[in-house]
């Protein structure tokens, strides 16, 4: 029963939306916007009581109103942002305040996240959404500037820096503080407008009667495809297994829901089946879709499912060992970008183990992107050694086991003497964390084994992309020189790659695709785990082709102008076709009528 690592890698911003707003509210919202207008009077209570207003602002220079959530990613990540422009500024009479209009969020928890984010300007709750509906906000974070008469002179995002799975080391434009300076300096805004990047605000929704409810469909759907991640403790920056939870997020659901992001899968379903496939069914979509139009109706409690078991701590077996990457905990800063860190582990071990499951687990989710779990056999490298993958952990990726009935014997060897390398990518989440992640691995006889499993790759080290190239082919494979199963396919690039592909080429000439990804996405690095093992035989080739842009319309893209190379951060590539395969059972081995798995 040997876990098949899989790697996934999520980052939290893939629930915040894009800057159009065609939907619902969102377009009569927009044809309503306050630019060039005095923005309206409000008095509002911070989380104590405390009453505050606009007209008790009346000596300041320039005021800034920002529009925040407590659970949007990015409203998270801007938190720091926001407190250190209010320093900036505070001596030059520019006041902040701060409105979260989100109908999911508590006072207390406005008042943790000012608490969080070390914010002192004031935090104001906004119930019914009536000041985000007379400022026609749509998002968070969405920031509006007001000049000495209280008339708005800029309306947007604050920077650039993060966006749409777009996390830039340093913001290019600093878009609220130019503003900010232009008026200062007695200027007319020079970008008075920018699209507000971010999550849909909670509004209060006004329920219809709907053939589509929570407690009869939409339960159902998010308990298939959503709670896995969105659930107290995991991975998901919000919780969607209870209506109270939900409703204030039906537009942003909607949204990505519509435009692909969620739940995330890539694979395009011409070729292969993987027993992963996360996509909604177009009914399942057209259901959520309905159920947002007409208000997000609660329907009768009675239709509600019941709710979905997790395991609480391990999603395996009992671990025989439990490993800690190390003793004292990482720190993660709270902005910034965070070099992969490396722990080196040594467990001891006198003799080979045979693993039948594994289990990287993250001891801090917020902060935790990605791990990758390797071995050191003695006297070796980690880096390019086959079948020295151990174990993965992504977002939402959960332990996978062989099903009941599957084969049986599947287990993967650790070397006596072997260190064990944790390789851990942080992302800052806006404030600052710690972190000490572990490993728990289970052990089975080695006269038990009956098909040994090996990590593999195909990979291209010695390669150049130029620079502004927008559609660059690269190729990388792996020959198997014995027969195997093959169990799973990974494809592994940087914020460059536009789309990769897997062949089999094999030893009677044939070809055939097992996986194409033609969107390509570096925040969802996915496990494609075949819905049955696919027999490689010995002398196949199995052949990935890739493709980047390196230029300017590739918004991710760190430099275009830079030559790029092979390299271990981001901003460097990397072109790998990670897979996990098995020694064939007994029968297989000594049989060859079957060619590819046919």
């Amino acid at each position: 029963m040997f876990q098949n690592p899989w790697l996934r890698l999520g980052l939290l911003g893939v629930f915040v939306g894009l800057a159009t707003m065609a939907a619902g509210r969102g377009a009569a919202a927009e044809k309503e916007r306050l630019l060039g207008k005095p923005a309206p009077e409000f008095r509002l209570s911070d989380p104590a009581g405390e009453e505050h207003s606009l007209a008790e602002l009346r000596d300041a220079r320039l005021v800034v109103v920002v529009f925040l959530g407590t659970e949007c990613p990015l409203a998270k990540l801007y938190g720091p942002r926001l407190k250190q422009l209010a320093a900036e500024y505070a001596g030059r009479g520019v006041e902040f305040l701060g409105i979260d209009s989100n109908l999911q969020d508590t006072p207390g928890e406005i008042a943790a996240y000012a608490s969080e984010h070390g914010i002192s300007f004031p935090m104001l709750r906004d119930p019914g959404n009536q000041v985000a509906d007379q400022f026609s906000a749509i998002r968070t974070p969405e920031a509006f500037l007001l000049d000495e008469k209280r008339i708005v002179r800029y309306h947007g995002r604050i920077d650039d820096q993060f966006g749409v799975g777009l996390r830039k080391a340093q913001p290019g434009r600093r878009d609220l503080a130019v503003a900010i300076d232009e008026l200062l300096d007695d200027k007319a805004v020079s970008e008075p407008e920018q699209p507000a990047v971010g999550c849909f605000i909670g509004r209060v929704p006004r329920p219809a009667a709907g053939a589509v409810t929570y407690s009869r469909e939409i339960a159902r759907i998010f308990q298939k495809h959503c709670v896995e991640c969105h659930r107290k403790g995991e991975i998901g920056p919000f919780a969607l297994t209870g209506y109270d939870e939900v409703v204030g997020w039906g537009e942003t659901i909607r949204e990505v829901v519509e435009q692909g992001r969620m739940p995330p899968w890539f694979a395009d379903p011409q070729y292969g089946k993987f027993i992963n496939d996360a996509r909604l069914s177009d009914e399942e979509k057209h259901e959520i879709a309905q159920w947002v139009a007409a208000g997000c109706p609660r329907g009768d409690a009675k239709d509600l499912p019941e709710p979905r078991k997790f395991v609480d701590g391990w999603n395996i077996p009992d671990p025989d060992l439990v490993l800690k990457m190390s003793k004292k905990p990482f720190v993660v800063p709270a902005e910034g970008v965070v070099d992969y860190q490396h722990f080196a582990i040594d467990p001891g071990f006198t003799e080979d183990k045979w693993v039948v499951a594994s289990e990287a687990r993250p001891g801090n989710r917020s902060v935790v992107h990605h791990i990758l779990v390797f071995l050191k056999p003695p006297g070796g490298q980690y880096e390019l050694l086959r079948g020295s993958l151990l174990a993965a952990y992504a977002p939402g990726a959960p332990a996978r086991q062989v099903p009941e009935g599957g084969p049986q014997g599947l287990a993967k060897r650790i070397p006596a003497g072997s260190q064990i390398i944790m390789q851990i990518h942080y992302t800052p989440n806006g404030k600052v964390e710690e972190d000490i992640s572990s490993l728990g691995l289970v052990f089975c006889d080695k006269n038990d084994v009956k098909q040994k499993v090996e990590s593999g790759w195909a990979t291209n080290f010695a390669f150049v992309i130029p620079p502004r190239a927008k559609d660059f082919p690269l190729t990388s494979q792996y020959r198997f020189d014995e027969d195997r199963l093959l169990l799973n396919l990974t494809p592994h690039m940087h914020v460059r790659g536009k789309s990769f592909r897997y062949e089999a080429v094999y030893p009677d000439g044939r070809q055939e695709v097992l996986l194409n990804v033609p969107r390509w996405d570096f925040n969802w690095q996915l496990d494609y785990e075949l819905a049955e093992p696919k027999l490689m035989p010995k002398g196949t080739v199995l052949r990935c082709e890739a493709h980047y842009d390196n230029s300017a319309d590739n918004p991710a893209n760190p430099d275009p102008t830079k030559w790029v190379r092979w390299g271990e951060q981001t901003w460097d590539e990397m072109l790998i076709g990670w897979f996990m395969a098995a020694t064939p059972p007994r029968e297989t081995q000594t049989s060859r009528t079957e060619t590819g798995g046919r």
